[in-house]
Order: structure tokens, then C-alpha cells, then sequence
């Protein structure tokens, strides 16, 4: 209990450990400067934060400095630098507070005359940021002679692009150089996570990286933070989790929070999650709610899985794996279709408090749509891209059409306010949708509130060390109604499209200035960490009889407010005033009328038990911060400028992005691979092998990695049964699950290109996870009777799959070894290296017999399923294009309107 005491009084600090006598000054030579990448105060002092904008990323930074469209909304900010140019974001918006609709109706998937992309850089991780731009190359600045070879053509355009990417990368230096947060010296880390998008952001703001044993601003991690972390923060370090952030990103702790809820506040309150039972321990009644009448379908998650992995749907429990820990849902069979495909909703939500609730929602958000049209029928109910609308899992299908930065409602992928454009052109009531998806979203982390407050009252010593952007995903049925389908820890940031990058690059940059990174200086930092030092072992009496001294004998509460009552009040303003995209939706105008039913009346915490026991939230000083601060907020004497009526947030939900603020953080490139280069590196290499020379553990797994990366490209593009069957036994031996389509008795029904996509999907994923194995290993020296490296390094840069396929068949056939599969210090044995056959794919067919020889039946079963194919000669016709159509809604009552063709 003392230890809890201790950590409650940390996290609550009333003292102001900074003293004003931090003075403006960049550094300590006294320097002053005002800058539009700062804001709420003097560089140096308590309220000084760092502004991030998307402009900074765009390729001509002098350009558009100076007719800025930021990032953030600057509309409440400090008088002191009120004189900066803070120009607001709503001014990339089109039409300003105007809301103006297209009135064609856009919601094809199809457009006529779009070009469908092939998948010229397929990743398998969504966070690559080479993802395929439709840019095309500038030719017109290099000029060559007619009867100059292709070479010489070559040559000639790379050393142009050479001296100009030079130039650039000079000019964007200096420009980098020259940022306040390089200035300051304020850095970032990373933590078992590669974001790239968010490192350009970073860098390109002055951001250095820090080293390992360097102090950091920013940390930005993958997976949940230890409390030993949590307890050694300084105040003007940020983190992008809270403590047991698990509590709402676990699919099984999730619906086992809102389930409590359920009993807890009232069915009908949270009935915004389908029906689930976590098995094995809930099989029982799994098979008695089936067989009740709640039949199936049913979805099949794993607890602790991201990107769709391990996701299926049967019909009846009997189908689904007894033994493995996993999430059953009742499926909703009856979603919104957009031109019949089955759609999604990625929404980002950012919370930078719970105690007080502090609950921001992003205006713009993601929409995805299955490639497949989809269709209610048992058969088709192993068929992922009909059911899933993972962008990880549909982009791997022929049929994926990419978004285009232009065009926010046409392809597999829309904007969030393009489907709300949309569905109001339908006659839809938009503005009840989004009430009730706030409500979810509100409700949902009303569910998770309490065991995360009391891990931040005994870990985080200060209350602004902590943030969070959740990733919600929203599936809206054809009633209009949103279901909860699972909250992410660390939504996928990835840049695949144009959209993504115009959508997320706005989101980064307006959470990193929602949040507030200090713009200190080391001076002023070293300052602040002896008197945190100092501070966090005085005694906390003289804090006690502060908060003593606001209430009277009888226990009614003083007007007066304390001194962390005013820092909470003041953060929390300053916060809405560079808050951006993001609209916040707790606390509003009418949130205490609506939830304060849910918040414990001493604490002001959501209140998940129905009795106080170990879970509940401990203080030593009673307060109620969420009511404390909505009467500072709304109260009509205290009423700021917030938009806290719902009318105002949907005017932010439906606006337009603006066309013309496209970013590409990729620079248009020519093809570098050249044919004859990569047969003359090949011709080297495989004279270097013949002479007895091998390749390196790291040099073996990079050409296997990459070898595979090109079959990957090509089923994607051209599907061939007998390739997938090869790769589906390669990774069904290699501890890979085989997927559930092979044992459904309705499978042989899939379309080639359907199931060349899932099969896709399960060589991606082999990939990720042996990219990540390859970079443990290191190259540190040139060994003797190791192919040179830089010659190889030279050879994968111009190899094709048929080079590749010729350097590992020679390799392996010499040297009677698999590097590229076992190691040394492997523990699984190899098996006898199989003969490969010559001529084309011949080290594609020897593929399955290199794994190790495991599941004997589960490869039965995949040799039965490809025979039956083959000898079906009846194989279902693959579905053309048909006429655009829109799924009418179910009427939920005589006056919701529904969608219907125009």
C-alpha cells in the first residue's frame, strides 16, 4: 500500500517543479527567436511546445513555407506569440466552415477509364514505405543522342538525377539544420518498431535519433512499456503508451471489460459488440448458445493478432480448433456494401489523459472495401478477400485497385468523409452515425478506464508523460448501426497509396503537436532534471494541505481551484488550441448529461466492478478531475470557444481534403536494374562459386529473401496452381498452419485469383518474420573464401528471379548445404538436400522437400485439394466487372431513409 501511495502522489503532482525562472532563451548564450514551429510561450518555458507540419515533407520546402497551410489549428494561442504565422489547417479544406458536396454520385469501384496498377513493389510488411505512386519521371532535363546506346541513356539520366538529388539533399540539410527542434537538440527513439513515415516526419522537423545511452524526448514503441520505464520519466519526455494499454487492445480483454459493462450499466448501453466466447474456456457455452438459436456464422480470432493473421469463419463450433486460444464472434452476416463489397472503417483516436478523460477523434480516416463482391452463402464463407477487408490481406489480389491521392472514393480503399459524403447523398442521417460511433468509441474506453488509471497512478510520475492513438475498427450493418470490431495498439502507419500518405501524414503530424514535445534546450533540461530530482524525494505534506485547504468542514468543495487543478485546466486548453484534424469528443458540451451515469461520483473514474476491491483507484486525496474539468470548460461563465456541439464536429467529419496537398515522400526513380549488368554479375558469381568460394549465412538469406519476394510479385500478378501448391507446402512445413480454405469441402468453388491472393498472403507473412530472423545476422569483415560483398551487393541489386534461382541452385548443389534455411546453431536438423531439377523453376520445385519433414498429413490434404482441381475441368469461371450497384439498407423504423440507386 505504501508503494501504491507513493506512486499516486507522483502522478498527481501539484507542485510546478519548473519555476518561471526558466527564461526564454534557446540556449544558454541567451539567444531569442519566434518561429511557426513553435507555440504557447517563449522557447524555454513550461508552455513552449513544438508544432509539426505536413507541408515540411512536400518537395519544394522554400516554396511553401511561406504560404503554409499547418498542420494544427493555432486558434486560442498564447498572446506572447501572437504575432507568429500560425495559419490554421481549416484552410487546406476546401470551401472553409462551406460544406460543399459533390452531387454526382462517386461510390464506383470501377471507374471507367482508371488503369488497374500491377503490383510493382509488393511488401510484406504494411509499414514499407516504397509503395507504388503513380508518378511518372520527368524525361524533358535529359537529353540524348538518337543513336546512343540504351546504356549510355542510362548512364547519362542516372548521373543528371545524381547531381540533382545532391543538390536537394544539401538544400534540405541546411533547411533541417536550421528547425528549432535541431537547435534544441531534442530527439527521438524507437522501440521494436520501423515507421518510416514517422522518422521522415521526425528528421525532416530537426529530430535527431537518439543513441542508446543518450536522454530522448520522444519514444515511440512498438509494444507495451515496462513499468520500470514508465517510473523513470522526466516530465518533458513522451510516450506513446499508457500502462495496461492491453486492457483495450487484447481482442478477449476487450469484450471481457465491455461484458462487465454489460452486467454491470445495462445491456442495451453496450450492445455495440457482437455476442463472443473465448475458447477453450467458453466452449460449452459456445455450443449452447449455437445450438439455442444464436447459430452461426461465426469469426475466429486470436487473441493477440494484428493484419487479419489467423482470422476464419465457420458455420458451426464443431469446425473450430479446441485447443488454441482464440476469440469466437457471431458474424454479422448483413454489413453496409458499397457496390456490393463488404467495407470497414479505420478510425484513429488519440487519448492523452485518462484521469482527467481527455478523448480526441481524427477527422479523416480510412474506409476499406474487400476486393471480392460479397455474397451471403455458406460456401463462400472461407473466401477472406469476401470477408476481410484487410488492406494486409487485399492487396495481394489481381482485382486490387490502389487509391489515388485525387480521388478519395474511388478503389478498394475510401476516406472515411467520402463514405459520409457519400451515404448523406443516399438521404442518410449522417450526423446520427457519427453520435453513435462517438458513443462507442467513448464507451468502449469508458469499459478499459480503471485498471489504466490505477497502472498510471503507481507508474507514470507525470501526467503529461503519456499518450496513445488507438486504431478502432468500425463495421457499420445495413441498419446503419456501428459494431466495435477490435481496437489496435499500434495502427498500421504504412504508405502503400497516395491516400494513406495524404491521410497519415496529416495524422502524425497533428498528434505530435496535440501531444506537445517541450521545446527546451539542454540548459534548460538539465535544469529541470535536478529539480525533478529534488522534487520527487520531498515530503508531500505541504501538497496534502494544499488540497485540504479547498474544502470545508462539511466536505462541499471550494470554488477555488488547486494548483494541479489549474495545470490540468491549462493543459487541456492549450491542448484544444493546436489540436488540428482531431476533434475532441470527451468531455463535450453534453457528455456529463450523457455518461456521467458511468463515472464513480467521488473519483470521477468509469467504474467497471460493482464493488471496490483491488482494481479500484486508489488516492490518497479524493478529486474528481473529469467534472472538475468540464465545469472549467462549459460552465457558462468559463465557456471557451469549443466546438462542442455535435452539429460543429460534423462539419470537420465531412469536409473535402484538398486535392492539390498531395505529399510524396517518395522521389520519382528509374528502374535501376539493368539486364545485361545482372548477367554479367551472375556469370561472376557463379565463377567465384565454381572456384570454391560460398556464400555467407547473411549473403544466402538475403538472395533466398529476395528470391521468394519475387515469386511473391509474381502470383500476385500471374497465379499458377502448380506454384502455389509448391509454396503452400513450403510453408506448411515450415511450422506455417495450412489455411482453412484446403479443409472446407466447398473450397474447390474459390476462384484461382482469389485463392492465389490468400496463399500471397501466407508467403508474406513467412517473409516478415524471416526478415526480421536475417537481421540478427551480420557481415563484419570479408572472410576468406567469401564471395566479395560488395560484388554481390552489386549482383542483388540488377538480379531477376531466373539470376537468382541460378546462383542458389548452383550453391546449393556444390555445397550440399541450406544456409538459408538452418544455420549452425539451429536446432532443427536438416534434411538430406533434395536434387534439384534443371531448367525453369527447378529450384521452385525442390522448395517443400528443403523444409523440414512435418505435418505428413496436413500435405496429404494439399495434394488432394490441387488433384481435385486439376481434375475438375468444370472450374468456376472467374466473375467479370459488373454494373455499379449499392446494396439497399434494412429499415430499422418507418423514417430512416435508405439507400437506394439514383
Amino acid at each position: 500500500m505504501r508503494r501504491k501511495a507513493n506512486g499516486n502522489t507522483m502522478a498527481h503532482s501539484s507542485v510546478d517543479f519548473l519555476s518561471a525562472e526558466s527564461s526564454d532563451k534557446l540556449d544558454p548564450a541567451g539567444q531569442q527567436f519566434s518561429s511557426p514551429f513553435i507555440t504557447g510561450g517563449p522557447i524555454g518555458s513550461r508552455e513552449a511546445v513544438l508544432v509539426f507540419k505536413t507541408s515540411v515533407l512536400m518537395n519544394n520546402h522554400s516554396h511553401h513555407l511561406h504560404r503554409e497551410s499547418s498542420s494544427s489549428s493555432m486558434e486560442n494561442v498564447s498572446d506572447k506569440i501572437s504575432n507568429q504565422p500560425t495559419s490554421s489547417k481549416l484552410a487546406s479544406r476546401k470551401g472553409g466552415n462551406t460544406l460543399k458536396f459533390d452531387l454526382k454520385p462517386k461510390y464506383k469501384i470501377y471507374e471507367k477509364g482508371l488503369k488497374k496498377r500491377t503490383h510493382d513493389s509488393l511488401s510484406s510488411s504494411e509499414n514499407s514505405i516504397s509503395g507504388s505512386f503513380d508518378d511518372t519521371l520527368d524525361m524533358s532535363g535529359a537529353v540524348f543522342k538518337a543513336s546512343g546506346s540504351l546504356n549510355e541513356m542510362r548512364d547519362g539520366l542516372f548521373n543528371e538525377m545524381d547531381e540533382k538529388s545532391t543538390e536537394d539533399e544539401e538544400k534540405e540539410n541546411k533547411f533541417f539544420t536550421d528547425m528549432p527542434a535541431a537547435a534544441l537538440n531534442v530527439t527521438y527513439r524507437f522501440m521494436n518498431t520501423e515507421t518510416k513515415l514517422l522518422r521522415k516526419i521526425l528528421s525532416s522537423h530537426g529530430l535527431a535519433e537518439a543513441e542508446e545511452n543518450q536522454n530522448f524526448n520522444l519514444l515511440w514503441t512498438g509494444v507495451h512499456i515496462k513499468p520500470d520505464m514508465f517510473r523513470n520519466l522526466k516530465p518533458y519526455q513522451r510516450v506513446n503508451h499508457f500502462p495496461r494499454s492491453y486492457e483495450l487492445t487484447r481482442k478477449d480483454r476487450l469484450y471481457k471489460n465491455i461484458e462487465k459493462m454489460q452486467h454491470l450499466r445495462g445491456f442495451k448501453h453496450f450492445d455495440f459488440v457482437p455476442l463472443s466466447f473465448m475458447l477453450p474456456l467458453q466452449y460449452r457455452e459456445l455450443v449452447s448458445a449455437h445450438r439455442s438459436g444464436q447459430k452461426g456464422p461465426w469469426i475466429v480470432k486470436p487473441a493477440a493478432s494484428s493484419r487479419g493473421r489467423g482470422i476464419f469463419i465457420v458455420n458451426s463450433p464443431d469446425q473450430i480448433p479446441q485447443d488454441e486460444h482464440v476469440l469466437v464472434s457471431r458474424y454479422i452476416a448483413d454489413p453496409l456494401c458499397i457496390d456490393g463489397h463488404k467495407c470497414d472503417i479505420r478510425l484513429y483516436v488519440a487519448v492523452t489523459s485518462f484521469d482527467p478523460l481527455l478523448i480526441y477523434l481524427y477527422e479523416e480516416g480510412l474506409v476499406r472495401l474487400a476486393t471480392v463482391k460479397y455474397e451471403k452463402n455458406s460456401d463462400n464463407l472461407w473466401n477472406p478477400c469476401m470477408h476481410l477487408c484487410n488492406y494486409s490481406i487485399n492487396k495481394y489480389h489481381s482485382d486490387y485497385i490502389k487509391a489515388t491521392a485525387s480521388c478519395e472514393d474511388v478503389g478498394h480503399k475510401w476516406t472515411f468523409s467520402a463514405l459520409l459524403r457519400h451515404l448523406k447523398n443516399q438521404g442518410c442521417d449522417t450526423a446520427d452515425v457519427m453520435a453513435n460511433i462517438e458513443d462507442v468509441i467513448i464507451k468502449s474506453i469508458f469499459a478499459c478506464s480503471q485498471s489504466i488509471v490505477s497502472g498510471c497512478r503507481m507508474f507514470v510520475p507525470n501526467n503529461n508523460n503519456c499518450f496513445e492513438l488507438y486504431g478502432f475498427d468500425i463495421l457499420i450493418d445495413d441498419t446503419l448501426k456501428p459494431w466495435l470490431l477490435e481496437i489496435n495498439l499500434s495502427p498500421s502507419l504504412g504508405i502503400d497509396t497516395p491516400l494513406d500518405t495524404k491521410v497519415k501524414a496529416s495524422l502524425l503530424a497533428d498528434l505530435l503537436t496535440l501531444v506537445g514535445l517541450p521545446a527546451m534546450s539542454n540548459f534548460d533540461r538539465q535544469t529541470c532534471d535536478s529539480k525533478w530530482n529534488q522534487f520527487r524525494t520531498l515530503s508531500r505534506r505541504a501538497m496534502s494541505s494544499e488540497h485540504l485547504s479547498t474544502t470545508n468542514k462539511k466536505g462541499s468543495t471550494v470554488k477555488q481551484l488547486s494548483a494541479e487543478e489549474q495545470r490540468i485546466v491549462r493543459n487541456a486548453r492549450a491542448q484544444y488550441a493546436r489540436k488540428g484534424g482531431f476533434v475532441r469528443i470527451f468531455p463535450t458540451e453534453d457528455s456529463m448529461h450523457k455518461y456521467s451515469l458511468y463515472l464513480d461520483s467521488s473519483t470521477g473514474v468509469p467504474i467497471s466492478t460493482s464493488v471496490l476491491g483491488t482494481n479500484s483507484c486508489l488516492m490518497i486525496i479524493p478529486h474528481n478531475f473529469n467534472m472538475m474539468l468540464f465545469a472549467q470548460l462549459f460552465s457558462s461563465k468559463c465557456r471557451s470557444n469549443t466546438n462542442g456541439k455535435l452539429s460543429d464536429r460534423m462539419k470537420q467529419y465531412e469536409r473535402t481534403l484538398e486535392a492539390d496537398s498531395i505529399i510524396n515522400l517518395v522521389s520519382p526513380t528509374v528502374e535501376n536494374k539493368c539486364r545485361d549488368e545482372a548477367r554479367r554479375l551472375r556469370k561472376e558469381v557463379r565463377c567465384l562459386i565454381e572456384s570454391g568460394n560460398e556464400m555467407s549465412l547473411l549473403q544466402s538469406r538475403r538472395a533466398f529473401f529476395q528470391y521468394l519476394d519475387c515469386v511473391l510479385r509474381r502470383l500476385t500478378q500471374d497465379p499458377k496452381s502448380q506454384h502455389e501448391k509448391l509454396i503452400l507446402k513450403f510453408i506448411t512445413r515450415s511450422s506455417v498452419k495450412t489455411p482453412n480454405f484446403i479443409k472446407n469441402s466447398y473450397s474447390q468453388n474459390i476462384i484461382g485469383k482469389d485463392r492465389s491472393a490468400m496463399i500471397s498472403k501466407l508467403l508474406a507473412d513467412y517473409l516478415e518474420v524471416y526478415s526480421k530472423d536475417t537481421d540478427a545476422y551480420l557481415d563484419n569483415y570479408q572472410r576468406y573464401g567469401m564471395i566479395p560483398m560488395q560484388t554481390f551487393d552489386d549482383f542483388l541489386n540488377h538480379a531477376q528471379e531466373s539470376d537468382l534461382e541460378s546462383i542458389l541452385t548452383l550453391h546449393t548443389n556444390l555445397t550440399q548445404k541450406l544456409p538459408f534455411l538452418y544455420s549452425r546453431g539451429s536446432n532443427t536438423q536438416q534434411p538430406t538436400v533434395p536434387p534439384i531439377p534443371t531448367g525453369s523453376y527447378g529450384f521452385l520445385k525442390a522448395l517443400p522437400n528443403m523444409a523440414p519433414n512435418v505435418f505428413n498429413k496436413e500435405l496429404a490434404r494439399i495434394e488432394n485439394y490441387y488433384r481435385s482441381l486439376s481434375n475438375d475441368r468444370n472450374e468456376p469461371v472467374e466473375k467479370g466487372v459488373t454494373k455499379v450497384s449499392v446494396k439497399p439498407l434494412r429499415k430499422r423504423s418507418s423514417s430512416q431513409t435508405t439507400i437506394h440507386k439514383s
